[in-house]
């Protein structure tokens, strides 16, 4: 239950999230428009891409909180995870076109440079994302939320992206008009890398990968537990932000029901004492004599 109502709150960081970039989006792709830098439309855009993200980090929130039922005994805590993998895969789309329109722009003749007030915009920008992310950052690790630690980290990396903005739209007002481009092409890169990471992320736990370092971690914990002969065998994965943990430990076989079922539970208290596990399953074998 205390899983549930951590989901729960991790969707008030979403919604902020998604309301910064509603404005922001808006506010910067009108103001790219009129003023004519493709640098803040680049950035605007960029945020556009951020709402659909938060969205699904939202709608991944809300679904992983419906209760197992007979088609998910184990809950619905991947829904997270997918609507990432969907998230990445916009963001991609959308990068590759802010791409394309830079790429054409760079081999095109543009003398125009953007008025500063695009740059002021672009720094106002960056303020914002800056106070959206230290709160998604402190929020995300209340409640454990991996996807919420992404929107926090993306949120991070759209402020650098508004500085970078506000750099070359600064930088193009001494008659360097076509940095103002290059400062979209640099952006659609790094929608791009964004996108990238966000699916190499979301598949990686999706295909029950596991980081070795955190079960060397693991190992090393349940191996000075007091009772447990042998660590015969560990294996993790992610069930959304929650990890599961199956053990199979060797105990010794003069050992009556009791005392395994207590070297069991004593597993399962330090896993989740020092690791923040709360799924571990704990199967006991006798020792095997060699």
């Amino acid at each position: 239950m205390e899983r549930y109502d951590e989901l729960k709150k991790g969707e008030t960081g979403a919604l902020i999230s998604i309301a910064a970039y509603l404005v922001l989006s808006a506010v910067k792709l009108v103001i790219g428009y009129v003023f004519h830098s493709e640098a803040l439309t680049a950035d605007g855009l960029n945020n556009t891409t951020d709402i659909i993200a938060s969205v699904a980090v939202f709608i991944g929130l809300r679904i992983s909180q419906k209760p197992p039922d007979e088609d998910h005994p184990y809950g619905h805590f991947r829904a997270e995870t997918v609507a990432s993998l969907i998230a990445s895969f916009i963001m991609m789309v959308v990068g590759l076109q802010v791409l394309l329109s830079a790429g054409e722009s760079i081999f095109s003749s543009k003398e125009e440079s953007p008025d500063m007030i695009a740059a002021w915009t672009a720094a106002a920008g960056a303020v914002v994302m800056l106070l959206v992310y230290q709160y998604n950052k402190r929020l995300a690790k209340k409640v454990n939320s991996h996807a919420l630690h992404a929107a926090a980290a993306d949120n991070k990396s759209d402020a650098i992206v508004s500085v970078g903005t506000f750099v070359g739209i600064f930088a193009a007002q001494f008659h360097l008009a076509w940095i103002d481009t290059l400062t979209a092409f640099l952006i659609g890169l790094l929608i791009c890398k964004t996108a990238w990471d966000i699916f190499k992320e979301a598949s990686h736990s999706l295909t029950d990968g596991f980081d070795v370092k955190d079960i060397s971690d693991y190992k090393r914990t349940i191996e000075k537990i007091s009772g447990v002969s042998h660590l015969k065998d560990i294996k993790a994965r992610y069930l959304g932000s929650s990890v599961h943990v199956d053990v199979v430990i060797e105990v010794e076989s003069d050992l009556n029901i009791k005392e395994s079922h207590d070297i069991a539970n004593e597993v399962e208290r330090r896993m989740k004492e020092e690791h923040a596990i709360d799924h571990s399953h704990v199967h006991m074998e006798p020792l095997q004599n060699k």
